[in-house]
């Protein structure tokens, strides 16, 4: 197979586990690749560096490829994403005068009840709320957005977002520039370590299965270099196939914790592997059954369904027909590509490109190639379900 070299952008987040297993692993160089994994500083810079060519594929957020689809963002290129790298994997977290104020009213930090949690802090803001996020298309931003509204709090009218890199997350916090935010994993405990934070939910309590960083290319290079997305393709399964396997989360804490990837103490990165937070300055501690997956339940698998959640979610903010929306976004997820690349290599893959999201109580068989695939619980903490066919129902 004829080597090549493929440059991909990335944040430095637990997340980005995929590409850096991949490479570290040598799941890449099984597919004649090696993978230039290039760091990035903030989402905006990485996008464009997508865009305009300086790198070929990405490590992205998964609504920045449906909102260049729809006009929104400013960026250059039209975007493909051709698998999900990861589900959930991000907290929300808030200041220590809040976390202080929720306690005083009776607030547990239970960190698993999302409706209790949300009135909580609705409650005890005194002015409007300053939530940080690392960029506008972001789910961080737009489970926010959900949770918030449905628990009466109108958003994002009824808060003040504020764009900020990961790893100053804490840094923002400390300066009183924000009074709440939501990160990936690992900044969150980061502002918990620096004293400065409370970690108050994991964005999965909000929305059970939700997909969270992607793999982003520009639509053109999708086109012209079949034979290097599909081996990039099973490059990157591979990878979260091993990271599903709970022995190799020791080797996999120590790969991402090195200088040139996330640059911490893996003790730190270990926590989002393992799901075991500690969620205060006071050490109080939390256990988070799959906080973020890279590989059960078909989580790499690009569901359109979850691309027109995304569509129907922006719509709805900014004023564009929805219909069109959820139509332009359903074709940003390529499905297509990502069977085509999986057909000969093992990977049990769901029947149906699309399904009703928040719809999924239990793990539950659904129909696959082998009859053996089951689909991880999705639930929306308010019970709705997101019918693509029709969504206003």
């Amino acid at each position: 197979m004829k080597g090549a070299v493929l440059s991909l952008g990335f944040i430095p987040l637990v997340d980005a586990a995929p590409l850096i297993v991949a490479q570290e692993m040598g799941f890449a160089a099984e597919e004649g690749l090696a993978l230039d994994l290039v760091r990035a500083p903030s989402w905006s810079s990485l996008r464009d560096m997508l865009s305009f060519g300086r790198v070929e594929a990405a490590h992205m957020l998964a609504p920045v490829p449906v909102a260049t689809a729809l006009g929104l963002g400013g960026a250059a290129s039209p975007l493909d994403v051709l698998m999900v790298l990861s589900i959930n994997g991000n907290v929300v977290a808030v200041n220590e005068t809040l976390a202080e104020r929720m306690r005083g009213a009776g607030h547990s930090f239970s960190f698993d009840n999302a409706r209790a949690a949300g009135t909580a802090l609705i409650a005890a803001a005194d002015k409007r709320l300053r939530i940080g996020v690392p960029f506008p298309f972001s789910m961080h931003a737009e489970l926010l957005y959900y949770w918030l509204s449905a628990l009466g709090l109108p958003s994002p009218q009824g808060i003040d977002i504020r764009s900020v890199p990961p790893p100053l997350m804490a840094e923002a916090v400390k300066a009183g520039e924000i009074d709440a935010f939501c990160v990936g994993e690992p900044w969150g405990s980061i502002a918990v370590d620096n004293e400065v934070g409370t970690l108050l939910l994991p964005t999965k309590a909000i929305w059970e299965f939700a997909p969270e960083k992607v793999l982003a290319v520009r639509s053109d290079w999708a086109a012209t270099e079949t034979s290097l997305a599909h081996r990039l393709i099973r490059a990157l399964w591979r990878a979260g196939r091993w990271l599903a396997d709970p022995g190799t989360r020791v080797l996999a804490a120590e790969l991402l914790a090195r200088p040139e990837y996330l640059g911490l103490a893996p003790e730190v990165v270990d926590r989002a592997l393992s799901g075991t937070f500690t969620i205060s300055p006071q050490g109080e501690m939390r256990e988070v059954d799959q906080f973020v997956e890279f590989h059960r339940g078909a989580a790499m698998f690009p569901w359109r369904s979850q691309a027109q959640w995304i569509a129907h979610q922006l719509a709805a903010r900014t004023g564009l027909d929805r219909a069109e929306a959820m139509s332009r976004a359903a074709r940003v997820f390529r499905a297509d590509i990502y069977r085509a690349a999986l057909s000969d290599c093992g990977a049990d893959l769901p029947g149906a490109s699309s399904k009703i999201e928040g719809s999924v109580p239990e793990r539950t068989p659904v129909a696959s190639e082998s009859g053996r695939l089951f689909i991880q619980p999705n639930m929306f903490f308010d019970r709705r379900v997101f019918d693509p066919d029709a969504p206003g129902s």
